[in-house]
């Protein structure tokens, strides 16, 4: 699995398996993505903290017999969601199940996407058909996802004591760390189709694609605050803010940067109004990638337009559960479309 291996490969394999490589990744990939979806429905049903206990090996089966359930059930009834929001509501164990279930595949496709790497990356690395130089970048990605596993835990840990939900900030952490792995397995596959056509150079970040990167990050961040803090219901009015640009209620008494990290109105504002920054740039991007690749650049506009008329959407109907699933799904192919066309300046730019 590593450069070491690479560098032992019988002649003509860098040329013969790139291709495969970069197919095997960007199938990874599309697992990450669906991924991102199921997080994005689990946190819009409210069913993040449905199961208490992390089992890596054993939590692969869900509850097998009405007892199984019953015990999950009753685990779940010991959590402050529980004991403050969802048993007052009446939670019956038909409502438990359906938070259960969410929960169980968001788990389960995490375990099947590190099994859908390390397998292949065995397989890869055993044939000496791992490039020279991606070795090691193949071992990150991998090391990269099974640390997302432990934030995972660590995000919902955040909500099994104190708290009715989990840490904003945790959650945060969660959805970028999964879209900076999308991000890099993008990369890597265009990396490796280069590679197949002669470009022993990996592609480079320029300036524009570093600025680029930089404001949807932004952009990103705010939108897990929005996420976290359940600020998308402060205001379901569009382009004012309950008929204010600047919305009334921002608590300031604790100062800019803890209104900037904690409060809903403050969140909301800025999710809302940096994104026409990020268009800006993305506008940028595709105009200086569209002589060399066009159809990044189509799909940097088609990504980023998308995103704003659901973001619009979303906000317009009190966040409306399928137009926010889809806002989520497709902010995870902004970072695609947008990692593609970097990739593209950076190419050029070599």
């Amino acid at each position: 699995m590593t450069d070491a291996i690479a560098l032992n490969q019988p002649a003509g394999a860098a040329s013969r398996r790139p291709i495969a490589i970069s197919n095997w990744l960007y199938s990874v990939a599309f697992l990450v993505f669906i991924m991102v979806v199921v997080g994005g429905i689990t946190r819009l049903t409210e069913s993040g903290l449905s199961i208490t206990e992390w089992k890596p090996i054993t939590g692969a089966l869900p509850p097998l017999s009405e007892a199984d359930w019953l015990s999950e059930f009753r685990k779940y009834q010991q959590i402050p969601e529980y004991l403050e929001i969802s048993g007052p509501a009446g939670m019956t164990l038909a409502d438990f199940k359906f938070i259960y279930f969410w929960e169980w595949v968001h788990r389960l496709l995490g375990r099947l996407i590190g099994v859908a790497f390390a397998l292949p990356l065995l397989w890869f690395a055993a044939k000496r058909a791992i490039p020279s130089g991606y070795g090691w970048r193949l071992v990150a990605l991998l090391a990269l996802g099974g640390l997302q596993g432990t934030i995972g835990w660590w995000m919902v840990s955040s909500g099994l004591s104190e708290r009715t939900d989990v840490s904003h900030f945790r959650l945060a952490v969660h959805l970028l760390t999964a879209l900076f792995i999308l991000g890099g397995l993008v990369w890597t596959a265009l990396d490796l189709r280069q590679l197949a056509r002669g470009n022993v150079s990996p592609a480079r970040v320029t300036g524009l694609g570093a600025a680029a990167l930089a404001v949807l990050l932004v952009q990103l961040l705010f939108g897990a605050y929005t996420a976290g803090l359940n600020a998308g219901y402060v205001a379901n009015t569009w382009p004012l803010m309950n008929e204010y640009f600047v919305p009334g209620g921002i608590n300031w008494a604790a100062g800019i940067w803890a209104a900037l990290n904690n409060d809903p109105y403050l969140i909301h504002f800025i999710h809302r109004w940096w994104a026409w920054v990020v268009v800006g740039f993305l506008v940028l991007l595709a105009r200086k990638v569209r002589p060399i690749d066009r159809r990044s650049s189509v799909a940097i506009h088609i990504a980023f337009g998308s995103q704003i008329l659901l973001g619009i959407a979303t906000v317009m109907t009190g966040i409306d559960i399928h137009l926010a699933v889809l806002h989520q799904a497709v902010g995870a192919l902004v970072v695609a479309a947008t990692v593609w066309g970097v990739h593209v300046l950076g190419r050029a730019a070599r």
